[in-house]
């Protein structure tokens, strides 16, 4: 609340109760409610450069097209004295110099249909909607290739063969799914569709892409096709956002390889990038077709390979991108990628994981420009699907290092200008920690109670929380463990995310150029236990940790900041592997 009196008289005694009320201060920490006290912070020397406007990138696009503004309010807070130990690291934020808009979709998450209906969760309903993932993708991965949104229960189509291939391109039983499946230890369709709307959510659709490869019907690309916009027939314009198939270049998917002697429309045994492109062509003019019957608009994804794979072992990928892009015609709307940003299947560091989020990002999106422009094609929104880390051997996937990789993801995402991503997935299966849930599904053995949120859950959340609508530049002196990504908010606060890397607690000093800060700033610091050697899973947020031996504090969303006056300096403490979620309140 802010005060702006003419009477003298009036200025005195507000005064003279602020000067109370701060003196009332200096006993023990406690809880206070906002200020109505006028500022008396620092102020900016010269005048004050407003925020800057930038184009939207190509690789955003039109998943901009439904930006808001965010409005901080200033919370209750628990006042704490500064560090009186000198600040080793400067943090320089500059609230003029706009780097890109945050996209709503960048915070996505995976469904999956082997997690139960969902729906009938509440507590798994009420963390997810306090997430606000904004997109939930379904039915993710390696099961959209074998899923038939329209089926009963084993009642799989005529045409689709009693054996499928495997990783190793031997030949295995088919096993189907179905969306009208309402078992309960599976999410049918339309507990997806109800999900959706129970966690504010929208959704991202992957059509099953592979039925056009193994069908044994005459011209199984246009039955694969039909099935794909009935489903959108079907939808009715609820889902906005649609791609087709999953991974199909990989040899662990249905499809890569089809048996020839029952194919119908003379496919090679062995997918390829051009072949997916014609494919695709015929997809999207079926889908697009039935959604302007129902007077909807849909975005369609394609599929790339993320990286340059002329040199990869996978044959396929190497001209994947060239054949895709060569034949598909530029009808793609937005491109898909995947990532698990660290090495395949090895027993990773901290440091190696969480030095990944910034190097594999820009990569990505570095290839996305080269790629396209290399084929002669035009650079559209980049959707990351599915992202996650492939460290094991740790517990990595369930710590609270994943939690810090989570948050600096989302930090090099805006940075470079993604679109959309989603995580992989809320839950999935704990193996012995090389779990990539979000949410315990209590298979643990140790007493975790079902849907336990990870410490990733929590560091997501609070990004969402303490980040504005806006990056701005920042930059970082004194440390390279210490990681910055400013932001700004429509109704004029600043927010900053400070990750410290290291092994050591750093002393942090945070400058804000052409921003007239107010009178205080708020921050939440995260923080592992000492579980687990240096892959903690337990979560601890202002000291506030967990009931139980994994997660972090049931009480998240009403634990206050921890918060301190802006005059004398913007000073925080990050302890060795930690994250601070700062916002500065405007003047």
């Amino acid at each position: 609340m802010k005060l702006y009196l003419t009477s003298n008289k009036l200025r005195i005694t507000y005064l003279a109760i602020g000067l109370v009320f701060l003196l009332a201060c200096k006993k023990s920490p406690k809880e206070f409610i906002a200020e109505p006290v006028t500022p008396t912070s620092p102020s900016n020397t010269g005048d004050i450069i407003p925020p800057k406007t930038v184009p939207i990138a190509n690789t955003i696009g039109f998943f901009m097209d439904d930006w808001q503004p965010k409005t901080f309010v200033a919370p209750n807070f628990l006042d704490v004295p500064k560090s009186t130990l000198a600040a080793n690291v400067t943090v320089s934020a500059d609230f003029s110099e706009t780097v890109a808009k945050v996209s709503k979709y960048l915070f996505g998450n995976n469904t999956n249909p082997y997690i139960g209906p969902l729906t009938t969760e509440p507590l798994l309903v009420s963390h997810v909607k306090n997430l606000s993932p904004n997109i939930l993708r379904f039915p993710g991965g390696n099961i959209a290739s074998v899923f038939f949104w329209n089926a009963e229960a084993n009642q799989k189509p005529a045409d689709a063969p009693a054996s499928l291939y495997n990783t190793s391109g031997n030949p295995v039983n088919a096993f189907y799914w179905y969306g009208k499946n309402s078992a309960n230890w599976t999410l049918s369709l339309n507990n997806y569709y109800n999900f959706l709307q129970q966690t504010n959510s929208t959704g991202m659709i992957t059509v099953n892409y592979s039925y056009a490869r193994y069908g044994t019907s005459a011209h199984p690309d246009q039955v694969a096709a039909h099935l794909a916009a009935d489903w959108v027939r079907f939808d009715k314009g609820k889902t906005k956002y649609w791609e087709i198939g999953n991974e199909d270049a990989g040899p662990w998917q249905a499809g890569y390889k089809i048996n020839t002697a029952t194919n119908k429309d003379g496919q090679p045994e062995i997918i390829n990038g051009a072949l997916y492109g014609k494919h695709f062509k015929v997809f999207a003019d079926s889908m697009r077709k039935a959604a302007a019957e129902i007077g909807s608009t849909i975005k369609i994804g394609g599929q790339l390979i993320q990286y340059d794979a002329t040199v990869g072992n996978n044959a396929v990928d190497r001209t994947w991108n060239s054949g895709f892009l060569s034949s598909s015609g530029g009808s793609a709307d937005f491109y898909i990628v995947h990532t698990y940003y660290t090495p395949f299947a090895q027993n990773s560091s901290a440091t190696v994981i969480l030095n990944t989020a910034a190097t594999e990002s820009k990569m990505i999106m570095d290839y996305m420009k080269k790629t396209t422009q290399d084929n002669g094609a035009a650079l559209k929104p980049i959707a990351m699907t599915e992202w996650n880390i492939f460290a094991e051997g740790s517990k990595q996937q369930v710590s609270h290092i994943a939690g810090m990789h989570a948050t600096m993801v989302l930090g090099e995402l805006i940075k470079n200008n993604y679109g959309m991503a989603s995580r992989w997935d809320l839950a999935n299966g704990y193996s012995n920690g090389n779990d990539h849930g979000m949410f315990s599904l209590a298979d643990e053995g140790d007493g975790t109670t079902k849907w336990t949120p990870r410490p990733a859950f929590y560091h997501m959340y609070y990004f969402q929380k303490y980040f504005g609508d806006r990056m701005v530049a920042s930059t970082v002196t004194g440390s390279s463990d210490v990681v910055s990504y400013a932001s700004g908010y429509a109704s004029g606060e600043a927010g900053i995310v400070l990750v410290n890397k290291g092994t050591g607690t750093q002393i942090v000093n945070t400058e804000i150029k052409n921003f007239n800060a107010g009178n205080r700033y708020y921050y939440y610091t995260l923080t592992g236990s000492n579980d687990n050697g240096e892959f903690s899973r337990k979560l601890l947020i202002n000291d506030n940790g967990p009931e139980g031996v994994s997660g972090g504090p049931t009480n998240y969303q009403t634990l206050v900041p921890r918060s301190a006056a802006v005059a004398g300096g913007i000073k925080l403490t990050l302890p060795p592997r930690s994250v601070v979620y700062l916002v500065v309140d405007k003047k």
